[in-house]
């Protein structure tokens, strides 16, 4: 009978937590995002500016004038175009200048 009763007042209150807004704890660690390979996202920024993958830093920063002048905010563009625009420029910069860097192992 007191087993009733303690079962019965536990479901009972577990109803009025979930009711108010209880969430239970989750237990665990979240799963892992996925990290988009370097190469995919030279490949990405490559095809954003509308380059071949021998291009140079110039090619990138000419690639990128053009292509800001067409869709930035000032004249009537997108500001989540420019945006992309600029990120891929940062990306294959970043890289031109990290292989230039880098000392050759010969």
């Amino acid at each position: 009978m007191i087993w009733k009763l303690v079962a019965a007042l536990a479901v009972a209150w577990l109803g009025w937590r979930l009711w108010h807004g209880f969430r239970p704890v989750r237990t665990g660690k979240p799963a892992p995002r996925p990290v988009a390979a370097p190469d995919a996202a030279e490949a990405e920024a490559r095809s954003i500016l509308g380059l071949g993958p021998d291009a140079g830093e110039a090619e990138i920063r000419a690639a990128h004038r053009r292509l800001v002048a067409q869709v930035h905010p000032d004249r009537g563009g997108s500001a989540e175009a420019a945006r992309r625009i600029n990120a891929a420029r940062d990306t294959l910069l970043k890289r031109s200048r990290g292989a230039a860097s880098e000392p050759s192992r010969d």
